[in-house]
């Protein structure tokens, strides 16, 4: 096994837990769950599959849970794996951890993967693939960083290094289950819009420090901010759909770029403008609304 230790962040997984935990029994040294108190079964599953399960009540958001885990478990392996309980290694990924992993050289820190979309069972590879992601980095050299969303993994020193095959995103749940995910995602990414365009938080960001594909997504992202609201959401599906080819990927490409691409992005813009007639453009105002009717502190 590979000196390394994997954590998994739960909440009712019973239909994602055993295949990934398959996945990875295959190469780490340790697997952890930290659940947040399933109903599901998820906790018996996992600890079938020789996984620690540790219970930790849900801090707000994946980044801080995980975070919690670096700090609080007693972590001995060089390398820590951040996996979701729906996605799972290709044969050739795991294969090509086992070849390269135990040789890299000191001063490389972070490890990015290429991230597989499946939806609908099918891989949506026209739209945004490849999605480039540090999910793996040396102990005591990375943190998640603190975000409302599209949070990363970042080094507090040293470099990556990018491997060159896929792990999947294949959630296992109904299209009205994926549009509820969005519906509740789209207040963070509301929230995280208005902070970009106002400097709200006036938090310090760790740019400086994410993968070169993230750090690329994240100036998209802040240009995205400075675009009209509506116009920005139908030009995204656009682009995506047309320009990046996800129309190549048939019914299923078309349902998820509309979902993904144009309703998601236009369900966050009328949050905003919704947001936006009530404080205009008084940043304490929208940080009130935030406050008290979404429970979102900025």
């Amino acid at each position: 096994m590979l000196d390394l230790t994997v954590i998994i962040l739960t909440k009712d997984e019973k239909k994602h837990i055993a295949r990934c935990l398959e996945c990875v029994n295959q190469f780490a040294s340790k697997v952890y769950v930290i659940d947040c108190f399933s109903t599901d079964g998820t906790q018996e599953i996992a600890r079938s599959y020789r996984a620690e399960v540790l219970e930790h009540e849900w801090p707000g958001n994946q980044a801080a849970q995980f975070n919690w885990a670096l700090s609080n478990l007693l972590i001995t392996t060089e390398w820590i794996m951040r996996i979701d309980a729906d996605e799972y290694l290709l044969p050739e990924l795991i294969d090509e951890l086992k070849l390269k992993l135990p040789s890299i050289k000191k001063g490389i820190n972070g490890i990015v993967f290429n991230r597989r979309h499946i939806f609908l069972d099918k891989w949506m590879k026209g739209g945004i693939y490849p999605v480039k992601i540090l999910r793996t980095f040396r102990n005591r050299h990375a943190v998640c960083e603190q975000r409302l969303m599209d949070e990363h993994i970042v080094l507090t020193d040293g470099d990556t290094m990018d491997f060159d095959n896929d792990f999947c995103d294949h959630n296992l749940n109904n299209i009205s289950w994926f549009c509820k995910k969005h519906v509740d995602y789209s207040i963070r990414e509301a929230a995280e819009m208005l902070d970009l365009e106002y400097g709200i938080s006036k938090s310090n960001d760790t740019v400086n420090k994410l993968s070169t594909q993230a750090l690329a997504k994240r100036k998209k992202k802040m240009a995205y901010a400075r675009k009209p609201l509506f116009w920005r959401s139908t030009a995204y599906f656009l682009y995506r759909y047309f320009l990046k080819g996800g129309w190549r990927d048939g019914k299923e490409g078309f349902i998820f770029t509309f979902i993904q691409g144009w309703w998601y992005r236009t369900l966050v813009d009328a949050k905003i403008f919704e947001i936006k007639r009530k404080c205009g453009d008084d940043t304490e105002k929208i940080k009130t609304v935030l406050q008290e009717e979404y429970g979102i502190g900025l």
